[in-house]
């Protein structure tokens, strides 16, 4: 079965209780891939394992496993059914924290602070009085054994319950090293009060953070039997706070989704469950309100705001026949807009999945972070027994050895190693999502950061993919610019032509009040254009001929290099403008590729395009590998020669005919604005069709990958200064688990960091692209 085709895998999603660290993470995966055919990837910041399996294998079996390896698992339940069908069971989650229920996850949290407040008020008198000799007054050592009792047995109660579980299925994590490590402590501080002299009513103890020679009475070190518990509670509480952050992109996502929607029909008005609402049906926004799903709007006028869906900082003007997407907030009048996607379809449901699946995955560097940790607790162990057994045959006083060999236990940290990939990917994640740029997983964010080429796609993706007006040029000592499109696109209202609608929308956008006077006697010329009286004036639109004006003439020229369609606009028989027409450069898209290139990123021109418009695009973007009229399959062929050169490829693109080039580069990269079929073969998608999101996207890769670096640098090399420190005898239990506790803090800080990652700030300046208008000069 482990060479079955992927396409009868199913794929469950899993909410696993009780890891906490890497050693754990490893064990959930081993186990679970013991199932014939069954593969997983445990995620620790999310507390969710991504199962790929055979459709025998019930998600009952896969439950099994895990709670064979000694922690809970359960199937967590469809948040709104937001996704269904795939083959997959499950859904995103937004807890992080390893329980299937939101609820359960809040009591279990509620819990924990109980007990680490409870641990404190009883730990702080002992850590203050055990290292403030000047405070220790006759009996003290006992007033810290009555404290110090309920810390071991019930503060510390949850690391003993996961070592014992752990040790029935011959295993150790984390949990085992904190659990020995308090319970050596307080033994040791046990004999050393009833046989060792330290009970004694007068005894007074120094502290030092380096083990102390012994002076004919044993010491005790209660403070490590609660100062380990402690911190270690304490960096959890906090590690917890501060993973739950790097996870509030996916809540925010959830908190989009509406969960009742105003539907108007015959009957009238009335509030249905969004579950209910279908495709087709009209349903009602009032200003304030969010957008239940996508759709198109019926009646009204507003504005929407996108930027918590797409990413988009300005508000966009909606009105009939215009689309708008579920999740984004109406900010001005009332809208009726009918449904054209419900549930799973629509583009906030694909969103939450695709940051899903990205967070579900792991980075090359975490798998190779992961082998580490799978042997690395035992063999922390057996640095402890040799320590201990080492001190002891060399003549070492017994508390100095079973000091080291404490310290060895507690000191050791694999939780920083199982935590600096995940907690960063999710920051990263969520935050690519809040700019509109939705990356597939770690692979991708890795591709991004090596791509050298790029592949762009004209139509679409480079330009607006629609005809607009490119240049005007008006006649010298004329009526003006302004002037002589108001009568064109007053006269173009009467075409149906694609190059007569360009006309009258642009003059809409140029008129201030984007109302145009009416137009009489309008009539169409075949094969010449229109014309009509507008203000008691004869404009005519028609295609040029010879007599043009010397400054219209040059236009003309400038046109054809374009590859433009040009009209001239005549009152009264004067020749006053030349208007061009084309598929006009996407605001941003110079910028972008100059981005790009300062990246290092080579950006090659691909499109099915003819020769000339291809060229004029290349020329004004100063793209200088360009190829017209290719076919899809030329694309890939294309893509295919890239990467026998060398180079690693990115492809953009945003319609069916660039999926082929999409699955074939090393990354590919829709338009969120393109075809399903582009998005579904890329590995990043930007959501706000933006080409200049492009480079954000690879300056985030590059941060992320830098800071999951960093992440593991630590990782590795807390633990190899510190254990040797605790081996030779330089680092007492209680600041060993103060530095643990620190380590896995450090490491998510670090990540958090990507939360308030920024673009460049070239990206809130105005445009590099020629003014409106004018972008294929």
């Amino acid at each position: 079965m482990a060479g079955e085709p992927a396409s009868v895998r199913e794929v469950t999603d899993l909410a696993v209780g009780g890891m906490t660290c890497a050693a754990c993470v490893k064990r959930v995966e081993k186990k679970l891939a013991g199932l014939d055919g069954v593969s997983a990837s445990v995620n620790l910041a999310t507390g969710r394992a991504r199962v790929h399996h055979p459709p025998e294998v019930l998600p009952e079996q896969l439950v099994a496993a895990v709670e064979r390896a000694g922690y809970t698992a359960a199937l967590p339940e469809p948040p709104a059914e937001r996704r269904g069908g795939s083959g997959k069971r499950g859904g995103s989650g937004d807890s992080g924290d390893g329980d299937g229920s939101g609820d359960d996850t809040d009591t279990e949290a509620q819990r924990e602070r109980n007990r680490l407040a409870v641990t404190a008020l009883l730990a702080v008198p002992v850590l203050v009085l055990s290292m403030v000799p000047a405070w220790q007054f006759r009996n003290w050592q006992w007033l810290c054994f009555v404290l110090a009792a309920p810390v071991v047995v019930w503060g510390a109660r949850p690391f003993h319950q996961r070592a014992a579980r752990a040790l029935r299925h011959s295993a150790s994590t984390m949990d085992t090293l904190v659990s020995l490590g308090v319970v050596a402590s307080f033994a040791w501080s046990t004999y050393a009060l009833f046989l060792g002299g330290a009970g004694d009513p007068g005894m007074r103890m120094p502290f030092s953070l380096v083990p102390a020679a012994s002076d004919g009475v044993a010491h005790i070190y209660l403070e490590a039997a609660v100062g380990v518990p402690l911190f270690v509670l304490a960096g959890r509480h906090l590690e917890a706070r501060a993973r739950r952050g790097t996870g509030a992109a996916l809540r925010s996502l959830a908190e989009l989704a509406v969960k009742e929607v105003a539907v108007r029909d015959d009957a009238g008005e009335r509030l249905v469950a969004i579950d209910a609402l279908r495709v087709g049906q009209v349903f009602v926004v009032r200003p304030g309100e969010r957008v239940a799903t996508d759709g198109t709007v019926a009646e009204g006028s507003s504005a929407v705001d996108l930027s918590l869906v797409t990413g988009e900082s300005e508000p966009a003007e909606v009105g009939p026949g215009a689309a708008v997407i579920g999740g984004s907030v109406n900010v001005g009048g009332l809208l009726a807009v009918r449904a054209t996607a419900v549930g799973a379809d629509t583009r906030l449901a694909r969103i939450t999945h695709l940051v899903t699946e990205a967070q579900a995955g792991k980075a090359r560097a975490q798998r190779l972070a992961d082998q580490v940790a799978g042997v690395f607790v035992p063999v922390v162990l057996t640095l402890a027994a040799t320590v201990l057994g080492f001190w002891l045959g060399a003549g070492a006083d017994p508390q100095a050895a079973i000091t080291a060999s404490v310290a060895v236990l507690v000191v050791a940290c694999p939780c920083a190693l199982g935590l600096a990939t995940p907690t960063a990917l999710m920051a990263a994640t969520g935050r690519g999502a809040r700019l509109g740029v939705l990356v597939s997983g770690p692979r991708a964010l890795e591709g991004l950061q090596h791509v050298d080429a790029v592949l762009l796609d004209k139509t679409g993706t480079l330009t607006s993919g629609h005809m607009s007006v490119a240049r005007i040029t008006a006649a010298p000592r004329g009526i003006g610019e302004e002037q002589a499109m108001r009568l064109a696109g007053a006269v173009e209202r009467g075409s149906e032509h694609p190059l007569g609608q360009a006309v009258t929308a642009h003059a809409r956008r140029a008129t201030p009040a984007g109302t145009l006077p009416d137009v009489t006697g309008f009539a169409a010329l075949p094969g010449r254009g229109v014309r009509g009286e507008v203000e008691g004036r004869l404009v005519e639109v028609l295609a040029p001929d010879d007599d043009l004006p010397a400054p219209l003439a040059e236009a003309l020229s400038a046109a054809e290099a374009a590859a433009h369609t040009a009209v001239v606009v005549r009152v009264d028989g004067v020749t006053e403008a030349l208007v061009e027409v084309g598929d006009v450069l996407r605001p941003g898209s110079y910028r972008a590729v100059d981005r790009l290139r300062r990246l290092g990123v080579r950006p090659v021109l691909a499109t099915g395009d003819r020769e000339a418009p291809a060229r004029a695009v290349a020329a004004a973007l100063r793209i200088d590998d360009v190829h017209a009229r290719c076919t899809p399959e030329d694309k890939a062929r294309l893509v295919r020669r890239l990467q026998d050169e060398g180079c690693r490829v990115a492809v953009v693109g945003d319609g069916v005919n660039d999926a082929a080039a999409l699955a074939g580069a090393d990354l590919g990269i829709a338009m969120g604005t393109g075809t399903d079929a582009a998005i579904g073969a890329a590995d990043v998608t930007l959501v706000r069709g933006d080409i200049d999101a492009l480079a954000d996207a690879v300056r985030l890769s590059r941060s992320t990958l830098a800071t999951i670096r960093v992440n593991l640098l630590w990782a590795f090399g807390y633990n190899a200064v510190t254990v040797p420190l605790a081996m030779v005898g330089l680092l007492t239990p209680m600041p060993a688990a103060a530095a643990m506790s620190v380590s896995s803090l450090l490491v998510v800080g670090n990540s958090l960091r990507l939360r308030a990652w920024q673009p460049s700030p070239a990206r809130t300046r105005r445009s590099a692209t020629p003014a409106r208008g004018r972008s294929l000069r």
